[in-house]
Order: C-alpha cells, then sequence, then structure tokens
C-alpha cells in the first residue's frame, strides 16, 4: 500500500468531527461535589438514565492535570523560534495533551491512574483468552462511555489543527485513543494506539461505531443498573465483581467476540502503520513532542529516528521523559496554555 492510500485509509476509517460529536441523552445530569467522582447508570421507563456526580465538567482540568511552574517567557520565545525555523513539523501528543479536556493519564505524578490506585490496564492477551475478562471490561466501558464520548478538545487540540490548517503542521502522529483531534478538525493524522470510537471484531474483522454497540448493550441490559467510583484513562470505570457479573456482552453477527479498535497494554502496533509514521519522520525537518513521557517505547521509537536523522527535537510535558536528554528545547508547561500562545506562520 503506497503512503497515499494508506494515509486515505486511515483518514476514512477515523470518524469525522460530526459523526464524534455526540450529544448526551435526555436523562444526562451532572452535578458537582468537591471530593469524587461517581456515576449512576441505571434503566428507567425504557430509557438509559445516568447521573454523574463528579469533580469534572470544568473542574476536571485541575483534576487530572499535575502541577506546573508558571509560563516563562523566555521559553515561550524558544518555543516560538523552533516552530517558525520548522517547515516540514511533526508533532507526537500523549495522554498530557488531554488530560486538560477531563482525561486522566497512567503516568502524571500524583493525579495519573498509577499514582491514585493500585489498579493496572486490561492487558490484550486477558482479553483475547478470558470471556470474564472481556465481560468485566465492556461493563466498565459501557457505564463511563457517556461521558468519555461527551468530551470535547481544548485550546491546544485546537491549536494543532490550526497549525495544520496554515500549512505549518506536516503530520500529527497521537498516541491517544480518545478522537480529540479529530474533533477539532486534525486530518494529517495517524492514530497510532487505534481509536475507542470504532469497535472491531476478532473474528470477520467487520468494525462498527461504538455508539452503536452502546445502544446494543443497552438492549441486552435492559434492567442493569451500576454506580461505579473514579475514572479510568480509556473510558472505562471502576466497578465491582458483584455488578458486573449480571452485565450481558453482544458477539458480532458471526458470532465472535468483539474489541474496542485500539492497542491494548502487551498488543503491538500495525507493522505497516509504524513503517508509514516512520517515513514521515523521515520527511520531516523537526519533531515536537507534546504531552507523552514517552515512557512507552511505541512512541519512543520514532523520537530514535528523529535523532538518527539529526532532526532537532522539542518536548512539551509537565515532568520528565525519557528523551529530554535528546531534545533541544523541554518545557513544563500546559499543553492548552502554551501552544495557543505559538504563532505557527
Amino acid at each position: 500500500m503506497s503512503d497515499v492510500s494508506l494515509a486515505k485509509t486511515i483518514e476514512n476509517t477515523t470518524p469525522t468531527a460530526e459523526k464524534t460529536k455526540i450529544q448526551p441523552k435526555e436523562g444526562f445530569f451532572l452535578s458537582r461535589t468537591k471530593m469524587n467522582c461517581r456515576w449512576t447508570l441505571r434503566a428507567a421507563k425504557g430509557r438509559w438514565m445516568v447521573n454523574i456526580s463528579q469533580q469534572c465538567s470544568h473542574g476536571s482540568i485541575g483534576l487530572f492535570v499535575p502541577p506546573s511552574p508558571p509560563l516563562d517567557p523566555e521559553k515561550i520565545r524558544e518555543l516560538q523560534r523552533f516552530i517558525t525555523l520548522s517547515k516540514r513539523l511533526l508533532v507526537m501528543t500523549g495522554a498530557g495533551i488531554s488530560t486538560e479536556s477531563g482525561i486522566p493519564d497512567y503516568r502524571s505524578e500524583k493525579v495519573g491512574l498509577y499514582a491514585r490506585t493500585d489498579r493496572k490496564p486490561i492487558q490484550h492477551g486477558d482479553f483475547l483468552r478470558s470471556a470474564p475478562v472481556r465481560q468485566r471490561y465492556w461493563a466498565r466501558n459501557f457505564v463511563g462511555w457517556p461521558r468519555f464520548s461527551s468530551l470535547q478538545p481544548n485550546p491546544a487540540h485546537w491549536a494543532l489543527s490550526n497549525w495544520e490548517r496554515l500549512g505549518k503542521l506536516y503530520w500529527l502522529v497521537t498516541q491517544n485513543v480518545d478522537a480529540l483531534h479529530t474533533k477539532a478538525g486534525s486530518q494529517r493524522l495517524t492514530e497510532l494506539h487505534g481509536c475507542m470510537h470504532r469497535v472491531l471484531c476478532l473474528n470477520c474483522g467487520e468494525q462498527i461505531p461504538r455508539e452503536v454497540l452502546q445502544e446494543r448493550f443497552e438492549a441486552l441490559n435492559p434492567t442493569w443498573s451500576a454506580e461505579a467510583h473514579g475514572l479510568a484513562p480509556d473510558g472505562d470505570v471502576f466497578l465491582t465483581e458483584e455488578q458486573v457479573r449480571s452485565f450481558r456482552v453482544p458477539s458480532c453477527r458471526c458470532g465472535g467476540p468483539l474489541k474496542p479498535d485500539v492497542v491494548f497494554f502487551g498488543d503491538t502496533v500495525n507493522p505497516d502503520k509504524v513503517d508509514f509514521v516512520h517515513r514521515r519522520v523521515k520527511e520531516a525537518d523537526s519533531l515536537l513532542v507534546v504531552g507523552s513521557s514517552l515512557q512507552v517505547y511505541s512512541g519512543y521509537r520514532f523520537i530514535l529516528t528523529a535523532r538518527e536523522k539529526k532532526l532537532p527535537i522539542a518536548i512539551l510535558n509537565i515532568g520528565p521523559t525519557r528523551s529530554d536528554d535528546l531534545a533541544c528545547l523541554k518545557l513544563d508547561s500546559r499543553c492548552g496554555e502554551l501552544l495557543p500562545l505559538i504563532d505557527p506562520c
């Protein structure tokens, strides 16, 4: 497959901004408390209702973003010079760009999943081997989906979309699965780890929109209800084993098990997609990392390619990264606070 056709394939299988702008259903209520996030999901009078009590919405920015120092005017000028000199800029984003939209990450100090709980993300092999693991995953995802799918891009996503529109951004690679770049209008985009807004069959490979599966869940579980405490990074929430036990999970029309179209921990990125991104890196003249600690090799390997090509590398991330020693510029600031200040022209 050629570079152009692969790019078109990636673009065509990415949900458009119109498709992914999912409005909350009737019965979706939001109230705020000071300390915790809590969901109650129940069926009532033939429809599903989600009651959410959380410190999210407007309060979510501080909830999942680690503290950072005040913006340094000199650092802003340095990033401006870096962007101005870049003619074929490749940007790679990670979870840190989406925390300001209300999505927690795994590794941020004090606020990431690993710091808040002892829970681990689902493993690819466990999902494939175990029907109870799939049942637990889908029950948690079902409860979390209405909120996750309604989240919107923040100023950092919009800034990168604007850079693309103005011809500054050559290619965007995201490690995120939240579709927020697509919602912001980015098109020159590779979703390295897939997208939660798509579901595929592990048997026949058929893809369906995640919202279609949500309706099938509702039809199969008309009397099921659950209360969850706490957010996980990939759109799911925390449920007890007792709550999960009675949840029913549909199969594909062929009878095969369904899986979100994302790369779980322990899985590998499609080799064709990796080769495609390597080529985009080699065609670029600079690389900017936004909101990633680069601890996962699937993203870090492209930094190594950039180093081999002697590309200048800038990193915007709160806290240390795996590649700080390879960067000519490191900034510890909020993505949504800094990127809109940069003139891409």
